[in-house]
């Protein structure tokens, strides 16, 4: 029985002993990626921080004129006097991308503010009081989210007319589905909550409920989504301005620098690689932080 029990014990510790084996590396990795998720939010508040600073007082990072050049100076290659190279006219091509944010960050909050304005009114309205209205109202919503979303800024800002306002209306207006889809659902959920119900006992309108109660609560998951928004409003204003629906030239739109500079790629690629990859990181930053944003709420 000695024998027969000692092999029977063996076996049965044996998985004991695996999984002690394999849970080791697991709970070892746990922390590398925290770590590492600290450290892209870590870059991403510097890009963020570099592109307001960039859009506040673009005249601190640069000394070049991001409208005149010298002729003599141009296809000039990135250079530690010109860091991002030299277009056809001899402008200073960083010059041209650090006073380029403003316009694109201004025209971006606009697009976002426009859409979650309009948002907020059509979500909180068909989900608050339900019924018919939110019938009609989730209708709208659904038909604007058929649409697909840059299709539907480039027939409004064709509709307006091509300035920087109107791309930023534009954006602002394809955008207004998705965030009321996203308070709508957030409202039909805070307004079954026992606070909200009490609320109604104790006498207080429907008004004041909407307001003091639901509106609070709603916007704590609606600030991930702005910040995501904002970084898709970039390119889509930048798409606008690069198919020549935005800012007329000389403007240093980002998105009419990569236009500009997609008839000299092949030679001379600095021209598209400078805006494209400040834009990129613009995005890449803002998407990293409404992630971060999502994970504390």
């Amino acid at each position: 029985m000695t024998t027969a029990a000692g092999p029977r014990r063996s076996i049965e510790e044996r998985p004991k002993d695996m999984v002690a084996i394999y849970a080791t590396p697991r709970t070892r990795l746990r922390p590398a990626a925290t770590d590492l998720w600290n450290t892209y939010t870590f870059l991403a508040v510097v890009v963020v921080v570099v592109i307001t600073a960039w859009a506040i007082a673009p005249g601190l990072f640069t000394d070049q004129d991001p409208y005149s050049g010298i002729t003599a100076d141009n296809f000039r290659a990135p250079s530690w006097e010109h860091p991002f190279g030299t277009d056809q006219l001899g402008r200073d091509i960083s010059a041209r991308v650090v006073y380029g944010t403003r316009p694109a960050v201004l025209t971006a909050l606009l697009a976002v503010a426009i859409g979650l304005f309009a948002g907020s009114v059509v979500g909180l309205v068909a989900g608050f009081f339900g019924r018919t209205v939110d019938a009609v109202l989730g209708r709208v919503i659904d038909a604007l989210l058929a649409i697909p979303g840059f299709l539907l800024a480039v027939i409004v800002v064709v509709s307006l007319g091509f300035t920087s306002v109107n791309a930023a209306i534009a954006v602002g207006i394809s955008s207004v589905a998705v965030f009321a889809r996203l308070i709508r659902s957030e409202t039909l959920w805070v307004k079954n909550r026992a606070f909200i119900e009490s609320s109604h006992l104790i006498g207080g309108g429907k008004l004041t409920v909407l307001f003091h109660h639901v509106l609070p609560n709603v916007y704590r998951s609606v600030l991930a989504l702005a910040v995501l928004q904002f970084g898709l409003a970039i390119i889509n204003v930048s798409a606008l301005a690069f198919l020549g629906y935005g800012n007329p030239p000389p403007s240093p739109d980002w998105g009419l620098l990569v236009a500009e500079g997609k008839d000299f790629f092949y030679r001379y690629p600095w021209f598209v690689y400078a805006p494209g990859i400040v834009m990129v990181a613009s995005v890449l930053a803002l998407g990293q932080l409404g992630k971060q944003i999502g994970r504390d709420r």
